[in-house]
């Protein structure tokens, strides 16, 4: 599994939680030369106030004046330079804290102890500045509120449509994050939704195969239509069955196998490869258990995965199966996975295949260890 690199030193043993300007040194050196700061502005040709300003951090050290100073006090300029950039950034750095502590509560959203769990978020630091920190560096954004505005409207979109409340934002947008980490790290060709639509049968096809034999020929297929399929373990809270988005280049379709069995895996893959066909770059987040689905490119990709996996001309024989074995033979005759005819039958013909009948012929999956 791809794994943010987060484990950057935020603050080191000897940061301050003050800042020191560079004025402050000019000061000790002035003292040391019994020199005053009205002499100083006469020999450096600036104001008595400037001086004072300087002094006392009011205004900028600029390489100009630090190259006055290395003639007048005999201080190197570089050494002015690097005092007033220090100052700088420790000020800036303690503004970054004090806007970080504001968002505290932001901690309580996220599934940080499931990060440094899975070894992508160091054990340490305690403090709350720090850890939101390397949650904003996991995350790649600049602050929460720039986080806010690129999870909270797809997802409100996604809860919304799919009528399912308890899913969260926090382990939704982690498990987007981790997708796309790896997603991007993964080499794929322009995209071609000719030759995608192409491979469709071919596709198809591995769902006969174990788990370990078909995720690098499924990804290597699609990965040369310009699209990348990644299978990332589901967050706690999430409750996201899949995902389709555009990152960069790349179309990306998104796994979390959920239910770890072929009938839901095959049907969401088909399902999320719908949606990059029609041209869809919009994200579409997939929730496990959604209810009641309205938006018609929804119902549209459902259709085309339960056809493409069972094509309409055999799927008038569904009913007539009433048997693991006449299933077994149906899967073997149209060259699919026959737990993915008892899925199709447990959603279609609830009755005579009630959940769980026939689900011994399921195939188990983990696609995270192959």
């Amino acid at each position: 599994m791809a794994r943010a690199k987060t484990t950057r030193t935020l603050y080191a043993a000897g940061d301050l939680d003050y800042a020191v300007p560079p004025g402050e040194t000019l000061r000790e050196l002035l003292e040391e030369k019994g020199m005053t700061q009205r002499e100083l502005a006469e020999r450096v040709g600036l104001s008595p106030k400037h001086v004072n300003q300087l002094i006392h951090g009011l205004v900028r050290l600029t390489p100009e004046v630090a190259e006055s100073l290395e003639r007048v006090v005999g201080t190197p300029a570089k050494l002015w330079n690097r005092l007033e950039a220090d100052y700088q950034s420790t000020r800036a750095r303690l503004r970054s804290a004090r806007d970080l502590e504001q968002h505290a509560g932001w901690l309580k959203e996220l599934p940080v102890s499931e990060l440094v769990k899975r070894k992508i978020l160091p054990e340490g630091p305690s403090d709350k500045i720090s850890r939101i920190d390397q949650l904003l560096a996991f995350f790649s954004v600049a602050s929460v509120d720039v986080w806010r505005d690129l999870y909270e409207q797809p997802a409100a979109c996604a809860f919304r449509k799919s009528k399912v409340q308890d899913s969260k934002l926090g382990p939704l947008a982690t498990w987007l994050r981790l997708g796309e980490i790896e997603a991007r790290e993964m080499l794929c060709g322009s995209f071609d939704a000719t030759a995608l639509r192409a491979s469709l049968p071919e596709l198809r096809s591995l769902t006969v195969l174990p788990a370990q034999e078909f995720r690098p020929r499924l990804q290597k297929i699609c990965s040369a239509s310009g699209v990348a399929v990644v299978f990332t373990e589901e967050v706690k809270g999430a409750r996201v069955s899949g995902v389709t988005r555009k990152i960069g280049t790349k179309r990306v379709i998104q796994l979390s196998q959920r239910y770890r069995t072929d009938d839901q895996l095959w049907f969401s893959f088909f399902h999320e490869i719908h949606h990059v066909l029609n041209g869809d770059d919009e994200m579409r987040i997939e929730i496990a258990g959604r209810t009641d689905i309205e938006d018609p490119k929804e119902l549209e990709a459902d259709r085309f995965s339960a056809d493409t996996l069972i094509p309409p001309q055999y799927a008038s024989r569904l009913a007539g199966l009433t048997s693991k074995a006449a299933v077994r033979a149906f899967a073997e005759e149209i060259g699919i996975a026959p737990g993915i005819v008892v899925g199709r039958l447990q959603r279609e013909h609830p009755r005579r295949w009630p959940y769980r009948n026939g689900n011994d012929l399921k195939r188990k999956l983990d696609l995270l260890e192959t």
